[in-house]
């Protein structure tokens, strides 16, 4: 087997490219060979005894497949936690997201007439006292408050 290393080199440049991805048809061994300057290289090239290999990439499949797993809750058990619970998600948001929720449902009791203005009132200020764990729990007490008042 001949030394090729000059036409790889004068190929790389050519090609623009690194010398390990240049590829040499191994048929075409003998006019490889025998090519000696810039312009014959870049015959070969149009030709396609030369040609660049395609770039490696990093498959995204794990990824992918890791990612998938975290979107259905996967991969979140307390070895993977830095945080305190309180750093995680913060305490003053949960409520947040709670509280609207409450509220929302309370104003719709209202415009539905499910509750009066005096009911929602009340319930307004129990929500915003933190009496409620959920809007379920809400929905609960305001059906027994409901059956009290009539």
């Amino acid at each position: 087997m001949s030394d090729l290393a000059n036409q790889k080199r004068m190929a790389a440049a050519i090609l623009k490219c690194g010398v390990n991805r240049v590829w040499f048809d191994p048929e075409r061994q003998a006019d490889i060979e025998a090519a000696i300057s810039r312009d014959d290289l870049r015959e070969l090239i149009t030709d396609g005894a030369i040609k660049a290999r395609v770039v490696k990439g990093n498959s995204r499949g794990r990824a992918r497949e890791r990612m998938a797993k975290r979107a259905y809750g996967h991969r979140n058990g307390p070895g993977r936690r830095k945080g305190a619970a309180g750093a995680r998600s913060s305490s003053k948001r949960l409520w947040i997201g709670k509280i609207r929720a409450q509220r929302r449902v309370l104003r719709e009791m209202r415009a539905e007439g499910t509750i009066d203005r005096s009911l929602y009132r009340l319930m307004y200020r129990r929500a915003s006292g933190g009496q409620f764990r959920s809007v379920a729990h809400l929905a609960a007490h305001v059906e027994t408050m409901a059956g009290r008042m009539k």
